[in-house]
């Protein structure tokens, strides 16, 4: 009864993934979470974000709307409604992935599971410790919110992004977020259309500062434009309480400068979690707080894998899936199917941003020589008809032969787009080969076209 062929440890999007494709591949399967299946994704992360900023975003449409000819009257954003929209989006997917375990018959195991030895694990909760063996234990504990050591972020009024996906029964009137990463832009832009005083202070020198650098910047125009405070090149020294909420000082360019609000969001990243996963005695290699794994997913312990957050550089929900199936596959012995090299990754701010590939700085390390090519939103017909921000397509071509090497767009719907510009990289098809396609019209993708035609001009 205690005994599985392979037990997972972490039922987030890697974990539970994992375990349904190890399920269907007829192995006797067991997933181990304390809290609720689905992980930071579902219910701390990217589900809850995204719903909000929907919610956010629609508000925001309804009292812009009058120039385009729809007029609302006492449009109201009821903050304790949106909280509970999102509860019931997770909610309503928890139920699936559980449905899930159910066809594929893996059970899941509630508690806080610990590997104690070769091949076992043990499983404490209300009820006491039980004692499991399997042949393979994949670790998928993903990670948490950072909490660097800045004097005054363990203050009342200073949150991660984990408390405040809680909830809050009212807006807050003012918000500082330290962090111009993927979590600080987003919660900028859905405090920003809620109409609360956004502070928005980034350490770098510009917005999203592990992406092409023309997103970053084009990024900060908009925001500002929206009534946004963003400050750049600002290393933040201290959080501290004042009379009128929390001011957060920082150094920029050797010179001082500070912002209050009421309350501050910590969005400076988040650290692999495995705390109290190894028994005492269980020493496995790391990598800068990353368990340290092989190309086949293998940790230092023999029979024991990891995967997603708590070991990849790469810290996105899909990455995690793509590598708890690929591990599953290597453990069963089948080539895994997917190119795990080529991340895409998405942005909701708004307009979207998404991005694939090679950036122009990162192709300059490298020694590649390319060529650019792009597509600017203002002159696209869908664009200008839905009253979109400043936004573009920029496309990076090997100016040798001609193959598509990266390929970054700011613009509605991008993170729609990007897979066709991922499966074109993969399989090393040239800007001739992809100005074949006709696109329809009225699209945003429409922007491709001419991107392309503009990097056709460049050989």
């Amino acid at each position: 009864m205690n005994q599985f062929d392979l037990i997972i440890i972490g039922a987030g999007p890697g974990g539970y993934e994992a375990a349904i494709h190890a399920g269907k591949l007829g192995k006797k399967v067991a997933v181990v979470d304390a809290r609720e299946v689905g992980g930071t994704c579902l219910n701390r992360g990217c589900i809850p974000t995204k719903t909000l900023l929907h919610s956010s975003e629609l508000y925001h449409e309804i009292l812009e709307g009058e120039h385009i000819g729809v007029t609302a009257e006492n449009v109201q954003a009821n903050l304790a409604a949106m909280f509970a929209r999102k509860n019931e989006v997770t909610a309503k997917l928890r139920s699936g992935i559980e449905a899930l375990f159910k066809s594929a018959k893996v059970d899941f195991l509630h508690g806080v599971g610990q590997i104690v030895g070769p091949n076992t694990v043990t499983v404490t909760n209300d009820e006491g410790v039980q004692t499991y063996t399997a042949d393979n234990i994949i670790a998928a504990t993903g990670s948490v919110p950072a909490r660097p050591p800045i004097p005054g972020l363990d203050l009342e009024g200073v949150m991660t992004s984990d408390e405040l996906l809680e909830g809050t029964d009212k807006l807050y009137e003012s918000i500082t977020i330290i962090g111009g990463g993927v979590i600080g832009v987003e919660f900028a832009t859905f405090y920003a259309d809620l109409g609360c005083k956004v502070n928005v202070v980034e350490g770098l020198d510009r917005l999203l500062p592990n992406m092409d650098r023309e997103l970053g910047q084009n990024l900060a125009m908009i925001l500002k434009k929206r009534g946004v405070n963003v400050q750049v090149n600002a290393m933040v020294a201290k959080v501290e309480k004042t009379e009128n909420g929390m001011a957060v000082h920082y150094t920029q360019k050797d010179k001082p400068g500070m912002v209050e609000a009421q309350v501050v969001l910590c969005a400076i990243g988040r650290s692999p979690y495995w705390t109290g996963l190894f028994a005492e005695g269980i020493n496995p290699e790391c990598d800068r707080r990353r368990l340290k794994v092989d190309e086949h997913f293998r940790t230092s312990i023999p029979g024991v894998y990891a995967i997603g957050d708590v070991s990849s550089k790469v810290q996105l929900a899909h990455v995690a899936t793509a590598q708890g199936i690929a591990c599953v596959d290597e453990i069963c012995g089948r080539d895994p199917m997917q190119d795990l090299t080529l991340v895409p990754g998405c942005i909701y701010c708004r307009p979207e941003i998404a991005s694939v590939g090679l950036t122009e700085a990162e192709a300059k390390d490298r020694g590649i020589a390319i060529k650019v090519g792009k597509g600017l939103m203002s002159a696209n017909g869908r664009t200008v008809i839905v009253d979109g921000d400043r936004g573009f397509m920029k496309l990076i071509a090997d100016a040798e032969t001609g193959k598509l090497l990266g390929a970054h767009l700011m613009c509605e719907r991008s993170t729609d787009m990007i897979s066709q510009l991922s499966v074109a990289i993969a399989n090393g098809l040239t800007v001739a080969q992809l100005r074949r396609v006709i696109r329809p019209h009225p699209t945003f993708e429409e922007a491709m076209t001419d991107a392309l035609a503009d990097l056709a001009k460049k050989f």
